[in-house]
């Protein structure tokens, strides 16, 4: 219904008559002698009105006794109001602004006066109804995409997970690693980026970044696909040419992910990359392949380095039984399995417990 109609609350016959006169050629008109008799046609033509001329003194109900009516049933952020007064008050005015009117008409009127105050509040009026209706479909746009986003990321990241996951059992499969070593690994790297996070904020890790440190994680060890049976199940000792051989499988797993996987995720393929190349890395820079040195190993990658030797030692191997986990866990503080960060063993002790926990929840036992 469009809004075509003007209300006005005035209890003098005369000055009413005026703005019948005024606006009767643009639009329908509805008069009110007082507030009451303006409430019960404002609620019966609600849709059609355009506008209220509100007399400020009337019989039965002024005009500010109509407006604290009105105050709490948003009736004037839908219906401009124009408040109509003979008094000269900056304290009425400012009152009347704070109920929520748009403008004054004083009298004696003034016709040209008159008609430009309603022809600028009707047209403003109209113009922020637009705007907020313009507003408001934008915004169901809006989250209808953003609805939409989600769930395109939800299945690329499925997709992801499913892909790593396939990858993560077929290296399982191919290298006869430990059955749990992959959701070990990524448990692990999950619970000490938790205590890094807590204690040290200066690496900005965020829940979400955990999240995909810890799937990228589960392809640390990628490179060994390449590596021949015969050196990863090698029981003895390595000569050097096999050790040199087995430390590629760094450099072949970053390149692998760089070259051959297609992950959709920008964040994982990095840290997937990262972690891969840098995880066998010392802070000490005594590591391989780059011999990177402190902080120059990203957090991501220090985290997965720590925990797959954490794994190493705990686990049954074909060439070394299982340490326990208190012994693993003195060797790893004193340094016996290669230098970690201070920080990083600081969060380490702290998550302790937990690591044994997880080490029983994926035990590679039957």
């Amino acid at each position: 219904m469009n809004r075509d109609t003007i209300l006005i609350f005035e209890d003098n016959t005369i000055d009413r008559a005026i703005l019948v006169e005024l606006f009767q050629a643009d639009y329908k008109i509805l008069e009110a002698a007082n507030g009451k008799e303006g409430l019960a046609l404002l609620n019966s033509h609600f849709a059609s009105i355009a506008i209220v001329l509100l007399d400020n003194l009337m019989p039965v109900m002024d005009g500010f006794t109509v407006l604290e009516h009105l105050k709490d049933k948003n009736i004037l952020n839908k219906i401009p109001f124009v408040m109509i007064t003979s008094e000269q008050s900056p304290e009425l005015e400012k009152k009347g602004y704070e109920y929520g009117i748009v403008s004054y008409l004083k009298k004696p009127y003034q016709p040209d006066l008159v008609k430009q105050v309603v022809r600028n509040a009707s047209g403003w009026f109209q113009y922020k109804m637009q705007l907020e209706l313009m507003v408001k479909k934008q915004n169901i746009n809006i989250q209808k995409q953003n609805s939409m986003l989600r769930q395109q990321t939800r299945k690329l990241n499925q997709v992801n997970e499913i892909l790593i996951d396939s990858l993560s059992n077929i290296m399982e499969f191919r290298n006869m690693e430990p059955k749990q070593h992959i959701k070990r690994i990524r448990e692990y790297s999950l619970c000490l980026g938790g205590s890094v996070m807590k204690l040290f904020p200066e690496y900005e890790l965020t829940e979400e970044k955990l999240v995909q440190i810890g799937w990228a994680s589960s392809l640390h060890d990628i490179g060994k696909i390449a590596i021949p049976d015969s050196i990863i199940l090698k029981p003895g000792k390595l000569t050097a040419d096999e050790f040199e051989l087995i430390k590629s499988h760094t450099t072949k797993g970053a390149e692998i992910i760089q070259q051959r996987l297609r992950l959709n995720d920008r964040a994982i393929f990095e840290y997937a990359y990262d972690i891969a190349r840098h995880h066998h890395e010392k802070y000490d820079g005594k590591g391989y392949p780059d011999g990177l040195k402190g902080d120059e190993i990203s957090i991501a990658a220090q985290i997965v380095s720590l925990v797959d030797v954490y794994d190493a030692l705990t686990s049954k191997r074909v060439y070394k039984a299982a340490y326990e986990p208190d012994k693993a866990y003195q060797m790893i503080i004193n340094g016996h399995s290669g230098t970690f960060s201070p920080k990083l063993l600081k969060a380490f002790t702290e998550v302790k417990s937990e690591f044994e926990h997880l080490l029983v929840m994926y035990s590679d036992e039957e």
